[in-house]
């Protein structure tokens, strides 16, 4: 079952690289991984979720239905946690901090 806690976020992270670029190449440079690495990625969050992201012909890639919702609800979710990482106000963080 997927839940926040069995969230393959390597694996969204390819995928959402690869969307964006629609090229495993340059979404591996982008990550610094191989092209393999995030194919790899990409099959195995497919194998979860059950459905095809990617139709792969003639050496290019062209996200299918599902694939553009997945990716549309990732740059989302991923540009809200970097709108609030970016807006942390650390004068307004108090207490200790316990490792």
């Amino acid at each position: 079952m997927l839940d926040r806690r069995t969230l393959p976020l390597s694996a969204l992270r390819a995928f959402e690289s690869a969307g964006r670029h629609l090229h495993l190449g340059r979404a591996g440079e982008d990550l610094g991984v191989t092209h393999g690495a995030i194919s790899h990625h990409i099959r195995s969050l497919e194998d979860l979720l059950g459905v095809k992201l990617f139709i792969r012909a003639n050496n290019r890639l062209q996200l299918t239905a599902p694939g553009q919702r997945l990716l549309k609800a990732i740059t989302e979710g991923f540009d809200s946690i970097l709108d609030g990482a970016l807006h942390l106000d650390p004068d307004s963080l108090s207490g200790s901090l316990t490792i």
